[in-house]
């Protein structure tokens, strides 16, 4: 009759401890949009080429109240349980190759995300939303002084 009773202890014991390991199973980490658009936004200002971010009006009045450089300002994140999906807009500066820049933001992009967060980066979408003429009329300038 104990062995009977060892036994069914056993049973018990094994049971619970399938139980405990099941609930380890259902651990996860969850990464926060924000933190994938700061990492996408690092990469992108890396990039030669890009004037800067396009953001909406309310980022940049953030920027300015707040004096801190917003490095997600542009990026839109949609992240799911292992893959994400990244938007970034841009303003490029006059005279660089748009079609080079961009292929070069969705491949730095990709490698920082997948390689800090884990995550699979299933898309990469570049939006150009302007070109910064500034250096290009400043050069022009400086070449109408130096003329006269």
């Amino acid at each position: 009759m104990e062995n009977e009773e060892i036994k069914n202890e056993n049973e018990e014991v094994k049971e619970q401890e399938e139980i405990a390991l099941s609930d380890n199973d259902t651990n996860e980490i969850r990464i926060a949009d924000d933190v994938v658009a700061v990492i996408a936004g690092v990469a992108v200002s890396e990039v030669a080429g890009v004037a800067e971010m396009a953001g909406g009006f309310a980022g940049g009045i953030t920027e300015v109240l707040s004096g801190k450089k917003n490095l997600a300002k542009g990026i839109k994140v949609e992240v799911g349980d292992k893959e994400t999906k990244i938007d970034v807009n841009i303003i490029v500066e006059y005279g660089v190759r748009i079609p080079d820049v961009a292929f070069e933001i969705q491949n730095r992009v990709k490698k920082a995300v997948e390689s800090m967060t884990g995550l699979k980066v299933v898309e990469v979408n570049v939006h150009v939303q302007g070109v910064n003429t500034e250096a290009k009329e400043e050069q022009e300038n400086k070449d109408d002084k130096q003329g006269m």
